[in-house]
């Protein structure tokens, strides 16, 4: 698929961002990438290919993630520990009106306070994002987990 060097540096700069602003533990930015009418599921891969619905975790609009991230500041007791992100490049898959769909492979490292990494989730993200003058946001989140095994509480967004 050709796209231009500037809409690929722009998603591109969306998800390193997307990436950080969760290592960095900036939830309220991560939050901030989405838009209003944003879809965000945790999911397995194995229901992917066989079209089955569950999801691990799943929220429907923006004011969802803001409700998850306070709940996680606020409410919720979980494991301590710092994440760390690594990407892969972006596969185009389509454009429409202004909304690319792409897909990026990540792995997701976990380490706890007292120096334990250990390798928490792989797997792939199914991005829409919509492109609006020299800004883009998120419109869909997928993240596909290889696996449904999660090693702990799924406490912070993947």
């Amino acid at each position: 698929m050709n796209v231009s060097l500037e809409t690929r540096e722009l998603l591109t700069a969306l998800m390193a961002e997307y990436a950080m602003a969760i290592d960095e533990d900036r939830l309220e930015d991560w939050v901030e990438l989405f838009a209003e009418d944003c879809d965000y599921r945790v999911v397995t891969r194995e229901n992917v290919e066989q079209g089955l619905p569950n999801v691990l975790m799943w929220c429907d609009n923006k004011d969802m993630l803001r409700d998850r991230v306070d709940s996680y500041r606020n409410v919720n007791e979980y494991n301590l520990h710092y994440d760390r992100h690594i990407l892969g490049p972006l596969r185009f898959i389509s454009e429409k009106d202004g909304a690319w769909t792409f897909d990026v492979s990540y792995s997701l490292f976990q380490t706890t306070l007292e120096g334990e990494s250990r390798l928490f989730s792989v797997g792939r993200y199914r991005i829409e994002a919509r492109l609006e003058g020299s800004a883009a946001r998120l419109k869909t989140v997928a993240v596909i987990a290889d696996t449904g095994l999660v090693p702990s509480l799924l406490a912070t967004p993947i």
